[in-house]
């Protein structure tokens, strides 16, 4: 693996040389939970991006194959100029930085949401996700783990007994059979404001795609509209789930059989999936990764949890676990080593 150093020089060097442009500079755009970054360059008065995707870690190419798919199907993502997929750098459109979650606000809410709520509609209903890898039982066991592993157990340093882990079995099979029992689409894995961004033209721009499986349609709703970094009032994000439901069975993608009750208790338990996921994978970024940036937003994680599971009686002993283990700590700081 190359250093931080040699890595930084080669992307620089190829930069300069797919814009033919031997004096311009790099500045960090952003960064995600994985290996790969962002950086802005500009030349001959435009911006340009570069993302650096190192091939050992982060192969680009899934990347570039969705994404063409997806420009085919109609949404805005960023367009490719330059690529080396050995070295793992492409160069491509810079979609700005006007973030959803930067913009949105309670007067804007509901023509934002609504542009990507038409933008997911078209992945739902013209991808073929035939050829994804599956949203399967594996891959959901799997997520649902991360959270006893690294949350209970890293972080509140607690080992669940037999009877808690029957406890936290049960609940994860609920939140598995209803993942099961819901039509497979294209799931982009991380469709929320920090992956959309306002743009002139065919809004939203939608970024950080490569990881798509096929999955329960649900899915990218409930990222969406229950996103770990900003909370709406439950009233209305319960409208926006069944004005897209409509949408969904006008479109047929879902059947007439498929009610408000059903789709939103299919809405609501696919978003426990993600977020006892997300809270032990948080942690998992911190404690194993070293990165602190998602601490702050555990709280907000944790109340969709609780609040969600409060809703099912057949998640009652799962809360209450949880609650007891994790009464008084601040879930923000970070144990000790």
């Amino acid at each position: 693996m190359q250093s931080t150093t040699n890595r930084a020089a080669a992307r620089l060097a190829w930069t300069r040389a797919a814009l033919r442009d031997n004096s311009l500079t790099l500045e960090s755009a952003s960064s995600d939970a994985s290996f790969r970054s962002y950086w802005r360059t500009h030349h001959d008065g435009q911006s340009w991006i570069v993302m650096d995707s190192p091939p050992a870690q982060e192969d680009p190419r899934p990347w570039l194959k969705i994404g063409q798919q997806l420009a085919a199907a109609g949404l805005h993502v960023p367009a490719v100029h330059a690529q080396d997929v050995e070295q793992g750098f492409l160069l491509i459109e810079d979609l700005g930085n006007r973030l959803y979650l930067r913009e949105l606000d309670e007067h804007n809410a509901d023509a934002l949401y609504g542009d990507a709520m038409d933008a997911l509609l078209r992945m739902q209903t013209q991808m073929d996700h035939r050829e994804l890898p599956p949203f399967d039982r594996d891959v959901l066991v799997r997520g649902l783990e991360v959270m006893p592993e690294w949350f209970l157990g890293r972080h509140l340093g607690h080992t669940p007994s037999r009877d808690e882990w029957n406890t936290l079995e049960t609940a994860f099979e609920l939140i598995i059979r209803n993942a099961q029992e819901q039509p497979r689409v294209f799931v982009h894995r991380d469709y929320h404001s920090r992956n959309l961004l306002v743009v002139e033209h065919n809004n939203p721009g939608v970024i950080d795609f490569q990881g798509a499986l096929a999955g329960p349609i649900t899915y990218d709703l409930a990222s969406l509209l229950r996103d770990a970094y900003i909370v709406w009032p439950r009233e209305r994000v319960e409208g926006w789930v069944e004005s897209y439901r409509q949408r969904l069975r006008d479109a047929g993608a879902i059947g007439a059989d498929v009610n408000a009750k059903r789709f939103l208790c299919w809405f609501d338990l696919t978003g426990m999936h993600r977020h006892v996921r997300v809270l032990g994978q948080f942690y998992r970024l911190w404690y194993r990764d070293g990165k602190p940036g998602y601490l702050a937003d555990v709280p907000r994680v944790y109340e969709y949890v609780i609040s969600v599971a409060r809703s099912y009686p057949e998640l009652a002993d799962f809360v209450a676990l949880i609650e007891r283990h994790a009464e008084g700590r601040d879930l923000t700081q970070v144990a000790n080593a």
